[in-house]
């Protein structure tokens, strides 16, 4: 029996609908504004981003490219420095990192948060004031803690006891003292996917407060000619979108502090509360004002300091994707268009691009939803529920696993990812031997490479074979 529809197949008896916070759209072609950087705009159809339509942009970088708005940027590196005004705020490296972006991240006064030595050299490469970065890692390497002292990063997080001894012999060879900050466990799991939820006690990161770690890591640190000890930094995990679970966690870190206080004698002058703040990737996501977010970490951690009868320490936080994440869309061209009958006499539209878990692993490895956009010319044609995939060799190959595309999405046209700014560059891959994306930074009707795309010649540059 046929289930054909006047409106088309997906419209037809028994077809998917998707997840239920997908709402199908009135019109296809419309951004949801939401999802995308502060400077994008549609016209006839056509994306532009920092005033620069993406049918140029492909036309002479080409595509899969990563298209970074750099006003987006810059204006929600500001918000979180001007609503967390007498914290200092991190940037988080391992979210995006390059030359240009660790530049703009100093100009905007924020410091920066990294956890290797690439990262480090990126860092120094830019100039980035070393007293403003942050050495995070659960097993930084002796080299990685000797660059670190000889550059004078402003803090490193101690992560494990063997870490202790191992910065205090480097800086005792440097002859200098290393200021650190012990990273706890709270034992606060944020709402969160398990695999990005850092707080738990069954974890790699930090120091159980639980178990008694973290103040023997502490008295550790105490007992160093040649460690200075900071404070204490507590991390509950990543996509989050508001303070509840902060809560509990400054209580219990808090409390730490001043029993190291009572008991050590050491009244430490500085707390990191974390963050890792969430974006929208789609409509059901609602990310927090940093505003918002500012006021409630203030009114938790001044509570449980006027409970405590302690004095606020010197605070910092980490906003994680919230700066870059929403900064970035990622751009690809259609090759093949697929449509599979299921089950029912239900159709699932595969839209095939020309990139996949090569530039964007996120979604085959934490399951993470995404939308997307037609980028290069106004549908009049309704919409169909689609499933945009990558050309890896790979059935988990999905960068958009459910949107509402135009039903006459072709071999040619352009999608546009939203949200691709953070953890999507930075875990690329040259999975099947793909080519790393460039990232192309936009603004005021410029576009510039700041990464350039990897070519051939680099792929095969590390392949000394028999030669």
């Amino acid at each position: 029996m046929s289930h054909t529809h006047e409106a088309g197949w997906a419209h037809a008896s028994g077809a998917l609908r998707g997840p239920s916070w997908l709402r199908e759209p009135s019109d296809p072609n419309e951004l949801v504004e939401q999802l995308w950087s502060r400077t994008a705009t549609k016209s006839d159809g056509v994306l532009s981003v920092g005033g620069v339509a993406l049918t140029d942009l492909v036309a002479e970088h080409g595509s899969p490219a990563y298209v970074l708005d750099e006003a987006d940027f810059r204006a929600r590196a500001g918000a979180f420095r001007d609503a967390f005004a007498g914290f200092d705020v991190y940037y988080a490296g391992k979210a995006f990192l390059c030359t240009a972006v660790a530049r703009w991240v100093a100009e905007e006064g924020l410091h920066l948060d990294v956890c290797t030595g690439g990262e480090m050299a990126v860092a120094e490469r830019a100039g980035f004031p070393m007293e403003r970065v942050g050495f995070h890692g659960n097993n930084k390497s002796v080299a990685e803690l000797e660059r670190a002292v000889r550059l004078g990063v402003g803090r490193v997080i101690i992560d494990s006891f063997e870490e202790v001894e191992r910065l205090a012999e480097v800086s005792r060879a440097h002859g200098t003292r290393t200021a650190v900050m012990v990273r706890v466990t709270a034992g606060v799991e944020a709402h969160t996917h398990e695999y990005i939820a850092t707080a738990h006690e069954d974890q790699k990161f930090g120091f159980s407060i639980t178990s008694g770690d973290a103040l023997e890591a502490v008295r550790r640190v105490l007992a160093s000619d040649a460690l200075e000890l900071r404070g204490l930094h507590s991390h509950i995990g990543s996509q989050i979108f508001d303070t509840a679970g902060f809560e509990v966690a400054a209580r219990r870190v808090l409390a730490l502090h001043a029993r190291v206080a009572t008991e050590l004698g050491t009244v430490m002058p500085e707390m990191d509360l974390g963050g890792g703040f969430g974006i929208a990737y789609t409509t059901q996501d609602d990310p927090a004002d940093p505003r918002d977010l500012a006021a409630g970490m203030r009114e938790i951690v001044e509570h449980e300091c006027r409970a405590l009868g302690i004095e606020l320490p010197h605070l910092s936080i980490e906003p994680g994707r919230a700066i870059v994440g929403p900064a970035v869309c990622t751009v690809y061209s259609v090759g093949t268009v697929k449509p599979v009958r299921l089950d029912g006499g239900a159709v699932r539209t595969y839209v095939s691009v020309d990139g996949g878990m090569s530039d964007n692993i996120r979604t085959a490895l934490y399951d993470a939803d995404y939308s997307c956009t037609l980028a290069g010319r106004a549908s009049d044609a309704p919409p169909v529920l689609a499933r945009v995939v990558g050309k890896h060799c790979e059935a988990g190959d999905i960068v958009v696993k459910d949107e509402f595309l135009p039903g006459d999405v072709a071999a040619g046209d352009l999608l546009a990812v939203p949200g691709t700014g953070a953890y999507c560059r930075s875990m690329a891959s040259n999975y099947n031997h793909a080519l790393r994306p460039p990232v192309v930074a936009v603004r005021d009707g410029v576009a510039r490479v700041v990464v350039r795309r990897e070519t051939e010649d680099d792929l095969l540059a590390t392949d000394v074979g028999d030669l």
